[in-house]
């Protein structure tokens, strides 16, 4: 199985444990799957398991309405995560001429689907993925009518995909001379463009500066 991430040597993710903690950091992610000669997609917060498998499970639900579902009963499952992401302006670099370029990390994840129908598992995966962000004393599934959960478990199905094919590119100006990156990280961080001072912080713990 592999993967259509296009990821130059020098672009591709440090090591397996940066792309993990990429998902679990932005873990609202794109399911896509192929539908013969289209493409299906849906916008999903996934939840990754790390004990199941060799590079984790990621667990999610969809509408029963959401035909996506019934794809993955034969196809395998793409879900793609980005991370921080920001323009680089090509004055900023010593080296010249040049030209302008985005730095960003992506981590795409690729495995077989396993749907989750049976209303106890359904109930148990939703509670499982509720307490990421809630406080189970604040709320839980525990805690709501079970006709209101009843029926919220036969609207849904649950999705867990094995990742079988893990890969990322880490595109952080890993490719300009030290001169270059240091003027980049300066702009960055010297930016009040939204997400630039995040941009410029990922970049320093890939590059080590």
């Amino acid at each position: 199985m592999t993967s259509s991430l296009y990821t130059p040597a020098h672009f591709a993710a440090p090591d397996r444990e940066a792309m993990l903690a990429l998902i679990e950091r932005y873990d609202f992610g794109i399911l896509f799957v192929a539908d013969g000669d289209d493409m299906q997609a849906s916008h999903l917060p996934f939840m990754l398991d790390r004990s199941r498998g060799e590079n984790g499970t990621l667990l999610a639900h969809v509408a029963r309405a959401n035909p996506i579902w019934k794809l993955l009963e034969t196809r395998p499952a793409l879900a793609v995560f980005q991370g921080e992401h920001g323009y680089v302006s090509p004055r900023w670099y010593e080296t010249q001429p040049a030209v302008p370029t985005w730095n960003y990390a992506a981590v795409h994840a690729k495995g077989p689907a396993r749907l989750v129908h049976e209303p106890a598992e359904l109930k148990a995966l939703v509670d499982r993925l509720s307490r990421v962000y809630e406080d189970p004393a604040q709320w839980s599934v525990a805690s709501q009518p079970d006709r209101f959960i009843d029926g919220l478990a036969r609207g849904i199905v649950g999705i867990e995909i094995e990742i079988a094919d893990l890969r990322g590119k880490f595109k952080f100006s890993q490719n300009r001379p030290a001169a270059d990156r240091a003027n980049v990280l300066a702009a960055l961080e010297g930016s009040s463009r939204h997400g630039d001072h995040a941009l410029a912080a990922e970049m320093r713990k890939v590059l080590k500066a």
